[in-house]
C-alpha cells in the first residue's frame, strides 16, 4: 500500500510522491466457502427439523399437505430472510471474500425467493386452513390475521416486504434516487422485524424440541448481533477512534471535487487502494444517509481522499463542505485491490469517474507501476480528472496513460466513436496493448461497459481470473 504525504502548495492539499507501505494481508477466500456453505445448511437443517416434527407425514393426510407445504415454505422464507439480512450485514472477512457487487446479487436473488415462498406460505397455510372452516378463503385469512397473535404486525411486515420487491425491481429501481432507495431499504429491516415474530408465537415448528428452539433463537441471535456489530458499534468505533475531518475540497474537474481528510491514526484504518467506505458528513440535515465514495489515493497515516462527480443523489453538497467538517465512516468495502495480484504488468481500464480507482491502485502497485498502462475512456481530454498526476505518473514512473477521448459509439462498443471505432475492439484493444494477453486487467466504470470491456480483454486472450473488477449494486 502506498503512503502519499500532503504539503501544501499555494493554499492546496497536494500529495506527495508516495512511499510503499507494508502490504496488508490477501482476504482469505475460504471465508467465502464457509459463508456459503453454511447457508445451504441451514436449508438443510430447516427441512430436516419440519421432517422431525411431522411434515412428511402430514403430506400423506387428506386435508393436511396444503398446511405441511405452507409450514415447509414459511420455514424456509424465514430462514432466508435472515440469511439475506447477514449477507448485507457487512460482516468483514465475508465481505472481502465476495466482493461487495457478489453479496448485493446473492442478497437481491435471495430476498427475491424469501419473498416468493413466504406468499406461497400465506396462501397454502390459508387454503389449508379454509378447508376445515366454513369462511372460505377470504374469510379464513381474516380470521388468521385478527385472531392468533402477532398476526397484525406479521400483515404489516408482508405489506411492507411486498411494497420494498416491488420498487427493488430493476426497471423501477432505476427511477429512484439513491436517498429514497436507502431509505426505502431500511423499511425492509422494520418489515422482516414484524413479519418473522408470530412464528414464533404461533408457530409449532419453532418450538417443538430444544433443537428447534436453539436452532431459531440461535440464528435470530446472531443475525441480530451481526447488524449491530457490524453495522452500528464497528463503524462508530472506528469513526470515533480516528476522528475524520474534511481538510480541504479542491475542483478537479468540471463537476468533479476532491475531499481531502485528516484524522488520528490513519495508519490502523484497515484499507487498501481500491475499498470505497460508506461517508455521512455532519454538516446539516440529510447527513443521516451514507454514500459510497472510493478512495482516489492511496490511504496515508494523515491523509484519506476521495473524489466525486455530482451526479446529483447528495454528491453535490459535497463541493460545499467546510474544512473542520466532522465525518462518519463505514467500511471499508470492496475487493477490487492488488491484495490478490499474480504480479503481472498491470492494464487498468477506466471510464468516467471511476478513474478514482484506478488513480489510487497506481499508488499501491508499487514498482509494478512503472509497466503499467492506462486505458482511460472520457468524452473531452480536456474534462480528464487527475490530468496533471497522470502526467506526472507518466513522466516519473513509466506509466502509459492512453485517453480514450470521443463520443459514445453507436455500436456499444466501450470505445469511443471516431479512429477507435474501426473494426472489433479487441482487435483495437491488442493494437493499442500489444502485450495484453501477459497483463492482469482491473476496471472500473459503468456496469454495462465494464461487461464489454470484460468480454474483449477474453477475446483478446486475457483469462477470466486476471480480469478484476467490481460493481457498486444498490
Amino acid at each position: 500500500m502506498a503512503e502519499s504525504t500532503a504539503t501544501t502548495v499555494t493554499g492546496r492539499v497536494r500529495l506527495a510522491p508516495a512511499r510503499r507501505l507494508p502490504a496488508r494481508p490477501a482476504p482469505r477466500r475460504w471465508w467465502g466457502d464457509v459463508a456459503g456453505a453454511f447457508a445451504m445448511l441451514s436449508v438443510v437443517a430447516v427441512t430436516a427439523l419440519w421432517i422431525a416434527h411431522g411434515g412428511v407425514r402430514d403430506l400423506r393426510t387428506l386435508h393436511e399437505p396444503a398446511t405441511a407445504l405452507g409450514r415447509l415454505a414459511g420455514l424456509w422464507a424465514s430462514d432466508l430472510m435472515l440469511l439475506q439480512v447477514l449477507l448485507m450485514a457487512r460482516i468483514p472477512w465475508v465481505e472481502r471474500s465476495y466482493g461487495q457487487d457478489r453479496l448485493a446479487r446473492r442478497h437481491r436473488l435471495i430476498g427475491f425467493a424469501s419473498f416468493w415462498l413466504m406468499l406461497a406460505h400465506i396462501a397454502l397455510i390459508t387454503t389449508g386452513y379454509a378447508r376445515s372452516a366454513s369462511d372460505g378463503f377470504p374469510g379464513t385469512a381474516w380470521a388468521l390475521v385478527a385472531g392468533y397473535p402477532g398476526m397484525l404486525l406479521a400483515a404489516a411486515g408482508t405489506g411492507l416486504l411486498i411494497a420494498v420487491v416491488v420498487l427493488s425491481v430493476r426497471a423501477a429501481r432505476r427511477r429512484l434516487r439513491y436517498e429514497s432507495w436507502h431509505l426505502l431499504h431500511l423499511y425492509a429491516y422494520l418489515g422482516v422485524g414484524l413479519a418473522l415474530p408470530h412464528q414464533i408465537w404461533t408457530g409449532a415448528d419453532f418450538g417443538f424440541s430444544g433443537w428447534a428452539r436453539l436452532y431459531w433463537w440461535g440464528l435470530y441471535a446472531a443475525t441480530l448481533a451481526a447488524v449491530l456489530a457490524f453495522r452500528v458499534v464497528l463503524p462508530l468505533g472506528r469513526s470515533g477512534y480516528h476522528r475524520l475531518r474534511v481538510a480541504q475540497v479542491v475542483a478537479e474537474a468540471p463537476g468533479v471535487v476532491s475531499v481531502y481528510l485528516r484524522g488520528h491514526r490513519l495508519d490502523r484504518l484497515p484499507v487498501r487502494a481500491g475499498q470505497f467506505f460508506l461517508w455521512r458528513f455532519l454538516d446539516g440535515p440529510g447527513w443521516s444517509r451514507a454514500h459510497p465514495y472510493t478512495l482516489s489515493a492511496g490511504p496515508a497515516p494523515d491523509l484519506l481522499r476521495i473524489t466525486v462527480k455530482d451526479l446529483g443523489d447528495g454528491s453535490r453538497r459535497v463541493r460545499a463542505l467546510r474544512p473542520g467538517t466532522r465525518v462518519l465512516i463505514e467500511g471499508p468495502y470492496g475487493a477490487l485491490t492488488t491484495a490478490r495480484s499474480s504480479g503481472r504488468p498491470p492494464l487498468l481500464v477506466a471510464a468516467g469517474v471511476g478513474i478514482t480507482t484506478m488513480r489510487a491502485l497506481l499508488d499501491d502497485l508499487g514498482p509494478a507501476r512503472a509497466g503499467a498502462v492506462l486505458l482511460y475512456r472520457i468524452r473531452d481530454r480536456a474534462e480528464a480528472v487527475f490530468r496533471a498526476e497522470l502526467e506526472d505518473l507518466a513522466r516519473r514512473h513509466g506509466v502509459r496513460v492512453i485517453y480514450l477521448a470521443g463520443g459514445r459509439s453507436r455500436h456499444g462498443s466501450w470505445l469511443p466513436a471516431g479512429p477507435y471505432g474501426t473494426g472489433p475492439a479487441a482487435a483495437v484493444l491488442s493494437r493499442l496493448v500489444p502485450d495484453v494477453r501477459i497483463r492482469e486487467a482491473y476496471l472500473c466504470g459503468p456496469p454495462s461497459w465494464m461487461a464489454a470491456v470484460r468480454a474483449d480483454l477474453r477475446a483478446a486472450g486475457v483469462p477470466t481470473a486476471r480480469i478484476h473488477a467490481e460493481e457498486f449494486a444498490w
